[in-house]
């Protein structure tokens, strides 16, 4: 993925992890690749072990990342994002909120346009129904199945959030 950002000259750009904040935490911004199209994203500082495509949840004040995880992310109605780089502790970074992601999942079978779930896998998804660990606003956006072989899946996501109800 190759997203350049539209208006902010001299920013950092979107695959790129700093160890120096240059943006003000929580800022948007809109970018395009030829691929995926067009994407919203927001930075964010890192947590370990974050790789591109791993899905994190975030606290909105303090804008601090955590990998989702089944008891971190369950019933909890927490915003949801995309790691756009490597961007690990004491780090900042842009995570995609919006547009065709391509995110890593478990090893099974994602079906075309079906709903998403927390894995118990850290920062991943599948796509087999799990009571109380939908990611709503999220589903897949692949016109065919990808196999369980393959590592990754495109999403199509707008302002992602941990399912906040009780089941």
């Amino acid at each position: 993925m190759a997203y350049s950002i539209y208006t902010q000259a001299g920013s950092q750009a979107i695959a790129d992890t700093s160890t120096t904040q240059r943006h003000a935490l929580g800022m948007l911004v809109r970018g395009f690749d030829s691929t995926y199209g067009e994407a919203e994203f927001i930075y964010l500082l890192g947590v370990g072990s974050t790789v591109v495509g791993l899905v994190v949840i975030y606290n909105a004040t303090t804008y601090q990342t955590a990998l989702i995880t089944v008891t971190n992310g369950k019933n909890k109605g927490t915003p949801v994002a995309v790691a756009m780089s490597a961007n690990v502790a004491a780090q900042y970074g842009w995570y995609q909120i919006s547009g065709n992601a391509v995110i890593k999942k478990t090893a099974v079978a994602a079906l075309p346009q079906v709903p998403i779930f927390i894995s118990a896998t850290s920062g991943r998804i599948k796509t087999l129904l799990s009571a109380g660990q939908q990611i709503l606003g999220a589903q897949t956006a692949n016109l065919t199945t990808v196999v369980s072989t393959t590592s990754t899946v495109v999403v199509t996501i707008n302002r992602p959030h941990a399912q906040g109800q009780i089941v």
